[in-house]
């Protein structure tokens, strides 16, 4: 049965629930702690090229258009999330002023992994691999700026670094 949305599952609900962002935070931690950096990258890209193959092949399908509707829909359903999607010809931008996990984290008062903004590059990118795209971002801790864009062997590969660290 095909989905309703640009997005992977079926909820009846308008808004996620906030809470998942405590077991995503534990989740990461855990795996750090168990299989090291390597094991949560690798984790991470699993969870992009399976999971979110749906979306992959949405993307393969409809181009940059396919990226920018489901982001949309995707920021529509995360709770206090204050994002701007801006689709373009070459790229679709995704300004992210408040990131609804990091927002929650800290309204909850739990220490955040420092490493949490480093999932959004590695899931991204391993979901637009396969629709011969990539992604960059930059900033990170609550609020980034992530583009999507065709892939290019002449575009420099994401320099890590770029990507803040989180904090409480």
């Amino acid at each position: 049965m095909k989905s309703p949305t640009p997005l992977p599952y079926t909820d009846t609900k308008a808004v996620g629930a906030a809470d998942f962002y405590f077991a995503i935070n534990a989740t990461f931690r855990f795996i750090l702690k168990k299989f090291g950096e390597e094991g949560l990258r690798q984790y991470w890209g699993g969870l992009g090229s399976r999971y979110f193959a749906p979306v992959s092949a949405a993307w393969r399908a409809r181009g940059l258009e396919g990226v920018a509707e489901y982001w949309k829909a995707f920021f529509a359903a995360e709770p206090d999330a204050q994002v701007e999607v801006q689709p373009g010809t070459d790229c679709v931008t995704l300004n992210v002023k408040v990131c609804p996990a990091i927002h929650h984290l800290r309204k909850g008062q739990r220490e955040i992994l420092p490493c949490f903004c480093q999932h959004c590059y590695f899931i991204s990118e391993a979901m637009a691999q396969p629709a011969n795209l990539t992604v960059r971002v930059e900033g990170g801790n609550g609020s980034c700026r992530q583009i999507f864009l065709r892939r290019d062997p002449n575009l420099p590969a994401q320099d890590l670094a770029r990507i803040k660290e989180a904090t409480c």
